[in-house]
């Protein structure tokens, strides 16, 4: 016998003992796979319907049976050993054996043969990861303690103690400006509180406090303080002298006419801080309370505010007007308009005064002020003008431009005539709140 009569005889053999071993076991038919899986679809569809009464819940709740041994045909594919051992085995065991269980295994045994692309995970690697259960043999059934139903109970307010804070509001705000530069400053040689043009040093503050009820009233203050001082090499009269010196209050408490429009009553005083002097020149041409002007108007109010904010400020016309003026200095008396032997000087006028601030950018601010007033004999007129250039928080150049017209002058100068001129420019530090 050759080694090709050997091959023959042992496939022989093997063909035999599978028929015999199939023989002997008789495994489940593809009908009696699909009657099982169609049965637990079935009871799917009833537990659905069922669910829809309160009954079937409480019942199901109560004595639930659900049978954890389908759950391996509702998960993703899953290669099991239980399917394969059972195909496999040449005497199976008649003990411990369970249709369902069976069927399960017969039904993944067609999808392992049929559709293996399907399957890609192990038993093994869910053991692996500990993602599998070995306590689904058997049905689970829950043990569920239920109260009985009740009717539900109307919300009812649960009333909370409250302490209830009544805040005033306040209706005050309060801002500044205040700056200490270095600048080069021009004066015309006219200029009625004197000065000289050349490098000098100024500070200046500018406070704000204003009330405003949001209903009718509205009351509004402002303190601007400047000062400066400059020494020039040709004086030799004089150490230092100053060439910027304002001491201003302006207040107004207005009543509202219409939504932009107020009732106002206006108060301007103003005066300097220290003497105002020229080169070379002992003459005091100013001083504290030399002279000091106090005007008192009333008439009526121009809200200005563009919709971005980007543009504020007032007009007030006062057509009728009470200007007082106080001169200490009797020597000065006759120069500030002071007829005789005389402290004082009271006359009735009209007056505007314009205050606008115009944020051009975010670093560009002008801010103008002109004033006027007329007794309809002479006329004063100022326009100051700020303008500043923010380089940080803190550091800014400013450039102040001052026209002024005052016809009351009693010497009428050669080239400037009754005009007067002040201007200055500035880098130093700014702060403002």
């Amino acid at each position: 016998m050759n080694i090709r009569h050997i091959y023959i005889l042992s496939a022989a053999l093997l063909l035999s003992a599978a028929a015999a071993a199939q023989r002997r076991y008789q495994r489940p038919q593809k009908a009696d796979t699909l009657l099982v899986v169609k049965a637990y679809t079935d009871s799917l569809a009833r537990s659905l319907q069922l669910a829809d009464s309160i009954a079937a819940v409480r019942s199901a709740l109560r004595n639930g049976t659900t049978d954890g041994r389908y759950f391996r045909l509702f998960v993703p594919p899953t290669f099991y050993h239980s399917a394969a051992v059972k195909t496999l085995e040449i005497s199976p065991a008649a003990s411990g054996r369970d249709d369902v269980t069976d069927a399960v295994d017969a039904a993944l045994l067609s999808i392992y043969m049929r559709r293996p692309d399907l399957v890609t995970t192990t038993e093994t690697g869910l053991r692996r990861v500990g993602s599998i259960r070995a306590d689904v043999e058997k049905p689970v059934r829950r043990n569920v303690e239920l109260t009985e139903w009740v009717e539900p109970v109307a919300d009812e307010p649960v009333t909370v103690p409250v302490e209830v804070v009544v805040r005033r509001p306040n209706f005050w705000t309060f801002s500044g400006d205040n700056s200490l530069q270095v600048m080069q400053n021009y004066v015309s040689e006219n200029w009625h509180k004197g000065g000289e043009s050349n490098y000098s040093m100024v500070g200046s503050v500018t406070l704000n406090a204003n009330y405003n009820n949001k209903k009718r009233i509205k009351f509004e203050n402002k303190l601007e303080m400047k000062l400066g001082y400059q020494t020039s090499p040709s004086d030799t009269l004089h150490k230092y002298k100053t060439n910027n010196d304002l001491l201003r209050y302006t207040g107004k408490l207005g009543l509202q006419a219409t939504k932009r429009w107020y009732y106002t009553l206006q108060v301007l005083a103003y005066t300097q801080f220290a003497k105002g002097l020229k080169n070379n020149d002992k003459k005091v041409y100013s001083d504290f309370m030399s002279p000091f002007n106090l005007n008192v108007g009333l008439g009526m109010d121009y809200s200005v505010e563009t919709r971005n904010k980007r543009l504020t400020g007032s007009v007030n016309l006062s057509f009728l007007s009470f200007n007082f003026r106080y001169v200490d200095r009797k020597n000065l008396a006759k120069k500030y308009g002071v007829i005789g032997d005389h402290h004082t000087l009271e006359d009735f006028g009209s007056q505007l005064t314009t205050s606008l601030t115009w944020k051009i950018t975010d670093q560009i601010k002008w801010v103008t002020r002109l004033y006027g007033y007329t007794t309809y004999e002479k006329a004063l007129l100022e326009w100051e003008n700020t303008i500043t250039l923010n380089v940080t928080k803190y550091i800014s150049t400013r450039i102040f431009v001052y026209p002024r017209l005052d016809d009351s002058a009693k010497k009428r100068d050669e080239e400037w005539g009754y005009w007067q001129f002040n201007e200055y420019c500035s880098l130093g530090l700014s702060y403002s709140f």
